[in-house]
């Protein structure tokens, strides 16, 4: 990590997408939008430059801060008054000035054997957000969120009736990676002591409408201990609607994680009714943006279809979206297709099996790389578009 992190002098971003500023969309608000305050500064949320000064502040020499670093990032550790390489009479201060607690587990439940583990987290302001866990045989994924609820309005989505309540800050994005890595680490999981190896920001919210934290938590995920985690930013995948200044931002940023685009229509009309983004960026305009994210990044970009029992899962559709694919003519796209996961009284539904085998069959014939998702966690809510903060 470098100078660069994000100062805790800027003003906090709205939540607000710059899609939501102007044309024909607009972010829809939880009555309460960004009306909370702010969360404590954690030390995730400071510049190396930052921490160095709030160290000289409680009389603690430069060296302490690596210290500090080794502690949270190649440790999982927060527990300042176990920290025997410090001096006792600072730890109490220094767990109070580098390590508030930004995150406050309610509950958790398991599902598939113990091998998914979904978490309902309360903030400092008593707002609620959700993390998923999935433990596969090769890798450990954390799906993290990264705003209390969502502006995008997708009518299948349960985050998106919510309505967007605020930006979550840098520290409380990477606790959730913290405690997850920790349980992996400590065996908490199903199969043993591991190591979490991937994150997804697919949780709650629009990754790109809280984009400065979203890059910072990014660098710190990535960045080798004592800098970060350790986790490669090719094993980091960032989810949009399709928030296409976001999507460029990325795409100059050149951190090589993957970019998943959630498309679910391949015309306008059909997508400005599934995701209202689409009437500021259109399907046309996300896909040049992603494309070009895939020229950058020389990364093939992840296409999330939810497929939806006689919207948009028939015939025409998988050929609609093939050619708009193909138009690009390089494979530069893997679509994931993802049978849609039922919410509290919503008319969507999932598609039939034999539709969905025949949605896939044609993107096949086309030559699109096309694998239908695992639904993991469904019977939890703990699957794409289930994630809604109830306490259960």
């Amino acid at each position: 990590m470098t100078d660069k992190n994000i100062s805790t002098q800027e003003s906090v971003e709205s939540g607000i997408t710059e899609g939501g500023r102007t044309g024909a969309f607009r972010d829809v608000l939880a009555k309460d939008h960004a009306r909370r305050g702010k969360p404590p500064i954690h030390f995730t949320d400071m510049s190396v430059d930052e921490r160095i000064a709030k160290a000289q502040e409680l009389g603690l020499p430069k060296f302490r801060v690596k210290q500090l670093a080794n502690h949270y990032y190649g440790h999982f550790d927060v527990n300042a008054n176990d920290f025997t390489d410090f001096p006792a009479s600072a730890r109490q201060q220094v767990a109070e000035e580098f390590f508030p607690t930004l995150i406050t587990e309610v509950t958790h439940q398991v599902a598939d054997d113990g091998m998914t583990i979904k978490t309902l987290w309360n903030l400092f302001d008593n707002a609620k957000i959700e993390s998923v866990l999935m433990r596969y045989p090769n890798r450990a994924t954390l799906c993290i969120s990264s705003q209390v609820g969502c502006g995008m309005g997708c009518p299948f989505c349960a985050t998106g009736k919510l309505g967007l309540t605020r930006n979550m800050s840098t520290g409380e994005i990477l606790e959730q990676v913290r405690v997850a890595a920790k349980m992996m680490q400590d065996g908490k999981v199903a199969g043993g002591p591991g190591r979490l190896s991937n994150v997804v920001f697919m949780g709650m919210g629009e990754p790109m409408g809280n984009y400065r934290a979203l890059i910072s938590a990014v660098k710190q995920i990535s960045a080798m201990p004592p800098e970060g985690f350790g986790i490669s930013a090719r094993n980091i995948t960032v989810s949009t609607v399709g928030v296409v200044p976001g999507i460029r931002k990325l795409t100059q940023e050149g951190i090589p994680v993957r970019l998943a685009v959630s498309l679910h229509a391949p015309n306008n009309e059909l997508r400005d009714e599934l995701v209202p983004m689409n009437k500021r960026f259109n399907v046309d305009e996300v896909l040049d943006a992603a494309h070009d994210y895939y020229l950058a990044s020389k990364r093939r970009v992840s296409i999330e279809y939810a497929l939806m029992r006689g919207i948009n899962d028939q015939e025409i559709h998988a050929r609609q979206l093939a050619n708009k694919l193909n138009h690009y003519g390089d494979n530069w796209a893997h679509v994931n297709p993802i049978p849609l996961n039922p919410i509290e009284g919503s008319k969507w539904t999932a598609s039939k099996p034999e539709d969905e085998e025949r949605f896939l069959d044609i993107l096949h014939e086309a030559g699109i790389t096309a694998t239908l998702r695992d639904t993991r966690g469904q019977d939890i809510d703990g699957a794409c578009g289930q994630l809604a903060a109830k306490n259960v």
